[in-house]
C-alpha cells in the first residue's frame, strides 16, 4: 500500500515516463519504465548487503537506522508540504530517443540518483516480515515486491498517458489531493517504521 501510494504520487520519475508516452508513444514510456525499475535492483542490492550486516551487528546500530529512516522520510513530508500543488505537464523539451537509449538512460538516471539508495534505506527496514528469512533474503524480497508494484503502476502511466494527462489538465485540483497524499503517507511511514521490531 505504501508502494502504491509513492508511486502514483507525482515526482520526476513518473512524470517522465508521462511524457514519454505522450510524446513519443506508449512503447518508448514502457521502456523508460524498464530502465527505472531495473536499476533500483542496484539499489536494493547496495543497501541489502549493507544494512543487513549492520542490523546482525547491532541493535542500536539498528535503532539508529530506523530512527534516520523516519527522520528523513519525514523531512520528505515536509518537503512536499512545502512544495507547489501543481502538476506541470509539458512536452516541449522531451527528445525523441530509441527505445534501448531510454532503458539505459532510465537505468542510469536511477543508479545515479543517490536518494534512491537513502530511501530504501529509510523504507525497508521498518518491514522486515519474518524471523526464518535471512535479512539479505528480506531485503530482496522487499526490492522486488517495490519494483513490481512501481513498475505496474508505471506501466498503467505510460499505456493511460493520455487519458492521464487530459484529466490533470481538466481537474486542477488533483495536484493539491496528490500533494497531500504524499505527505500523510511519508509521515505515516515514518511512524510505523520508527515503532516497528527488529
Amino acid at each position: 500500500m505504501a508502494t502504491s501510494a509513492l508511486a502514483i504520487a507525482p515526482g520526476p520519475d513518473n512524470i517522465y515516463v508521462l511524457m514519454q508516452s505522450i510524446s513519443n508513444g506508449k512503447s518508448f514510456g514502457l521502456a523508460t519504465v524498464l530502465g527505472l525499475m531495473s536499476g533500483c535492483l542496484v539499489h536494493t542490492t547496495l543497501v541489502a548487503f549493507g544494512v543487513s550486516v549492520i542490523i546482525k551487528e547491532s541493535d542500536v546500530i539498528f535503532f539508529s537506522i530506523k530512527l534516520f529512516g523516519a527522520c528523513y522520510l519525514l523531512y520528505l513530508a515536509y518537503k512536499v508540504y512545502k512544495s507547489d500543488a501543481e502538476v506541470l505537464l509539458s512536452d516541449t523539451n522531451v527528445p525523441q530517443k530509441s527505445q534501448f537509449q531510454l532503458v539505459k538512460q532510465g537505468f542510469i538516471m536511477n543508479v545515479l540518483n543517490p536518494k534512491v539508495s537513502i530511501f530504501f534505506l529509510a523504507f525497508f527496514p521498518g518491514f522486515l516480515f519474518s524471523n526464518t528469512l535471512s535479512t539479505l533474503q528480506q531485503f530482496y524480497v522487499l526490492g522486488f515486491i517495490f519494483m513490481g508494484i512501481s513498475g505496474l503502476i508505471f506501466s498503467t502511466i505510460a499505456i493511460l498517458a493520455g487519458s492521464i494527462s487530459a484529466y490533470i489538465k481538466l481537474h486542477k485540483n488533483v495536484g493539491g489531493i496528490l500533494k497531500w497524499m504524499q505527505v500523510i503517507v511519508f509521515t505515516g511511514i515514518a511512524i510505523f517504521i520508527l515503532f516497528s521490531e527488529k
